[in-house]
């Protein structure tokens, strides 16, 4: 049985080897949610990448954003992770993840020592503003 967890990050375009490396991270040493002893949980591939064209639009995309599915991700470890690496321009990523079951992303952004949520509580219209951690 699988536990999939939908990822994107977006970084500035001068931290494309931070994403690179966390990507890698993933594919082999990312520990799994229910079984820290197990590593590896997949990984994360370029969408903006310029020579494959896959976003739409006339121009060239001024950000980098990788995606993946991810199974048994402890995504506890993922954002420590991204917290942890060394941006260029930290205030600049947006980890966004979908877990299973979930029906919207949560956004992720490092302020300061620390990674916050931007996202709203539910995904529904009696929500006024954006839930802060």
């Amino acid at each position: 049985m699988s536990w999939v967890a939908n990822v994107m990050i977006s970084v500035d375009m001068a931290d494309s080897a931070g994403v690179a490396a966390l990507s890698g991270w993933l594919r082999t040493d990312a520990p799994r949610r229910a079984q820290p002893e197990v590593h590896g949980v997949g990984f994360l591939k370029p969408i903006t990448n310029r020579e494959s064209h896959q976003w739409g639009g006339w121009k060239h995309p001024e950000c980098e954003v990788w995606a993946g599915a991810l199974n048994h991700a402890d995504l506890d470890a993922l954002r420590q992770r991204v917290l942890d690496t060394p941006w260029r321009e930290p205030n600049l990523v947006q980890l966004l993840v979908m877990d299973q079951e979930e029906g919207f992303f949560r956004m992720w952004m490092i302020r300061g020592s620390e990674m916050r949520q931007f996202a709203p509580l539910q995904p529904s219209e009696e929500d006024e503003g954006f839930y802060q951690r």
